[in-house]
Order: structure tokens, then C-alpha cells, then sequence
């Protein structure tokens, strides 16, 4: 799942890069307000950690932008802005959460899973497809009653599946959403984890559509396969 984070400090930005690609997601990490506008307009991210204290375009002004242009992306404001104005503020200029520095990094996780969840459709902390269950906040993975080892690119890959029942991803749309900024992706990168995907699981649980990339069907469609 990739995220854009948005702040100046630079040993504060590397902490929450690092932290959270621990946990999981793929981060592309920018300095200031424009620079952020303009990986938005490019790039397709899961959700924005934005900060408000920030140089060239505000952080304020770039929520205003992002929701007056459209923009759904789930944004959590990350400031040390600890008023309940500054908080009113932003929730009401289009923000989906809003936490305070210090903060812990689990929890700062744990929203953004939950930002992404919500964006998607989903309440539930675990998302379950038929018999297969996948536990986003413990990066566990269980089919037929069984545990399944994941490399962390593997487990990613199911969860944007799972994410997206019933629609088409593109390989480039998978390259996207899997990786960050840097990060080498070999040619055949995709097809190689679906296939190891597909020997650890059930080859009909992600179809190839020819031409336009792959599908994990609906729990109904599955089930009927």
C-alpha cells in the first residue's frame, strides 16, 4: 500500500518513512507543500500524511486544493497543532484524521489501516474472501483454516486484491500501488508474485484477463468458479 508523506523535518520525515515501511506500506517521502501537490497530481496513493508547518504551499492550503479539485485521497493531518480550533479546522477542510506530534508509530499505522479500510468499504480489521483471511495490522495470511508464510511483496500484492474484488488491476496499476519512489522493479516483478500467489493458495483466486491484467472475483464469483 503506498503512502505520501508530506514534511519538512528531516529526521522526523525519515523516522515515519522507516517506520512505516516496517510496518508495511511503500512511502514516497516529500519536503514541501508543492512538491506534494505535484506527486498527487502524478502518482495514485492509498493516503497523504500531511503536515500542516510546511514551505512553499502550506499544508492547509494544499487540503483545500486536493478537495476543491476532487480528490478523495484519505488524509491524515500529522502537527504539532494541538488546539481544538486547529483540530476543527482541519477536520472540516476535508482532512480524515488528525493526529498530534509526539505520537507512536503503531498508532499512526493503525489509522492509516483504518483510513484505507474505510476508503475501500471495509469496517472490519481483517478482510476475509471465501476462505481466505488476511489480518492487515498482524501480516498474517490464513486459507482453509490454515496459516501461509508471505514474503512482505507477496503479502502486499494479496491485499490489494482483496482490496479490489471484482475489478481489473493493471500490472502497471499493481507497480504503482506496490512500490515507492527508488525502489527497483524488475519487468516480470508482478507475474512472478501472482504466480507464487497462486501455488500457495488457489491458481482461480486471481484470473489473468488477457490484455488487461489480473481479477480476484468476488466471494460469490470465486465460489462458482
Amino acid at each position: 500500500m503506498r503512502i505520501l508523506l508530506i514534511e519538512d523535518d528531516q529526521l522526523l520525515g525519515d523516522g515515519i518513512q522507516a517506520g512505516l515501511a516496517q510496518a508495511g506500506f511503500a512511502v514516497d517521502w516529500v519536503q514541501d507543500g508543492a512538491a506534494g501537490e505535484a506527486a498527487l497530481k502524478t502518482e495514485p496513493y492509498a493516503a497523504l500524511v500531511l503536515d500542516l508547518g510546511l514551505p512553499k504551499l502550506s499544508g492547509m492550503e494544499l487540503l483545500r486544493r486536493l478537495r476543491a479539485a476532487g480528490n478523495k485521497v484519505p488524509v491524515l493531518i500529522l502537527t504539532a497543532r494541538d488546539t481544538i480550533d486547529d483540530r476543527v479546522k482541519g477536520l472540516d477542510s476535508g482532512a480524515d484524521d488528525y493526529v498530534v506530534k509526539p505520537f507512536d508509530l503503531n498508532e499512526l499505522a493503525a489509522r492509516l489501516r483504518a483510513l484505507t479500510r474505510r476508503q475501500h468499504g471495509e469496517a472490519a480489521p481483517l478482510l476475509q474472501i471465501g476462505e481466505l483471511n488476511l489480518d492487515p495490522a498482524g501480516h498474517r495470511v490464513q486459507f482453509r483454516g490454515q496459516p501461509v508464510e508471505m514474503s512482505a511483496r507477496e503479502f502486499a500484492l494479496l491485499q490489494e486484491f482483496m482490496l479490489n474484488t471484482g475489478r481489473v488491476l493493471s500490472r502497471e496499476q499493481l507497480e504503482q500501488r506496490l512500490y515507492a519512489w527508488g525502489e527497483e522493479v524488475a519487468s516480470n516483478a508482478i507475474e512472478v508474485h501472482i504466480h507464487h500467489l497462486r501455488h500457495k493458495l488457489a491458481p482461480e483466486l486471481i484470473r489473468t484477463i488477457r490484455g488487461v491484467g489480473y481479477l480476484m472475483p468476488k466471494d460469490s464469483d470465486a465460489e462458482s468458479a
